[in-house]
């Protein structure tokens, strides 16, 4: 059960059997977990629950997505609104900074399982138009401050940093649950930070340049990052 003002709040049967399938699959895989052992994890008196509420595996995997979706934007839109205007590194603090919280929640397996969805390249185009929205200003501000990196270069460097603050995060969220010791909070949050900044803004060598120049024109397209 979730808490608030030091009282339980009972969490409803769909809310159970979603943070438990999380939990699972992050330590699993989604391959390594039947439907029925998710509801017999999650104290289901029914063998059948996972399909009752969500139809299917790909509803269920859809539904963990949406769970924790509508929290980071609402704590994306909180900090944007505190953004100056032309910072890059605040702009990556307001949009990355909800993700990498949830490393440090022990109770919190999104990040090893949103790991997973793209290790095994798994569908994440079907997501809240509030959320399509946000990632739609952020890329936009990037766009404005980066115009000294050429397209595609630029793209690719938007879609590799979120993905690389995915991995960072999640192998945090290994170490500590493993007990091993990580680094303090703040250093982490700070380096990572300036890890991001980096990948976005150095220059392209002229062996980057020379192979962008030989490179077929049609522009890669990236996967859906939450």
């Amino acid at each position: 059960m979730s808490e608030q003002r030091g009282h339980p709040i009972a969490l409803s049967p769909k809310q159970q059997l979603v943070l438990t399938a999380e939990r699972l699959y992050a330590l699993h895989g989604l391959d390594g977990v039947p439907l029925r052992h998710i509801g017999v994890a999650a104290g289901m008196a029914n063998k059948s629950a996972v399909q009752y509420h969500f139809g299917s595996k790909e509803n269920l995997i859809q539904a963990i997505l949406i769970n924790r979706i509508d929290g980071l934007t609402h704590r994306r839109e909180l900090l944007e609104a505190r953004l100056s205007d032309g910072n890059l590194r605040q702009i990556l603090e307001a949009h990355h900074l909800p993700l990498i919280e949830l490393a440090e929640d022990e109770d919190c397996y999104y990040l090893p399982f949103l790991e997973l969805l793209l290790r095994e390249s798994h569908p994440m185009d079907d997501l809240t138009e509030r959320h399509r929205e946000s990632k739609r200003s952020y890329y936009a501000q990037l766009d404005l401050l980066l115009d000294h990196i050429p397209q595609p270069l630029r793209d690719m460097r938007m879609h590799q940093a979120s993905a690389v603050c995915v991995h960072i995060s999640a192998d945090r969220h290994r170490m500590r649950m493993h007990g091993v010791t990580v680094a303090p909070y703040v250093l982490h949050v700070s380096q990572l930070l300036d890890l991001l900044v980096s990948i976005l803004t150095t220059r392209p060598s002229e062996e980057t340049l020379a192979a962008l120049e030989s490179s077929p024109r049609e522009a890669p397209v990236f996967r859906e990052l939450p």
